[in-house]
């Protein structure tokens, strides 16, 4: 199974930087997202892909009746996942005001608004 993941954010990251390399500004954005999808993935996959119980112990319990699973990953998926989300609310917004400032979203023809 880990196989398959890691084809996935191989693809992830192989669409999401090509996306990104693309003149157009909303095509940058879709790279963005899927970059942040990938690592997500990658995060997840890192650490372990396991069956376990709760890592939460029952009262009176002194040991763990199986490994339990380990609660790190998730936590810092949650919080890759609150960060992208405010990157690419950023970047689009960003976009927006861009687009209804210049009038175009070719990265080419915004260098010509440069002076």
């Amino acid at each position: 199974m880990e196989i398959v993941l890691a084809i996935v954010v191989g693809t992830l990251y192989g669409c999401g930087l090509y996306l990104m390399m693309r003149r157009n500004l909303v095509q940058l954005i879709i790279g963005l997202a899927l970059i942040s999808h990938g690592a997500n993935l990658l995060i997840f996959t890192a650490g372990g892909l396991r069956q376990g119980g709760a890592p939460i112990l029952a009262e009176g319990d002194a040991a763990f009746a199986q490994i339990p699973a380990d609660p790190l990953p998730q936590a810092l998926i949650l919080t890759a996942i609150v960060i992208s989300f405010a990157v690419t609310a950023f970047a689009l917004v960003l976009f927006l005001r861009t687009y209804q400032t210049v009038g175009t979203d070719d990265v080419d023809q915004l260098k010509e608004t440069d002076t």
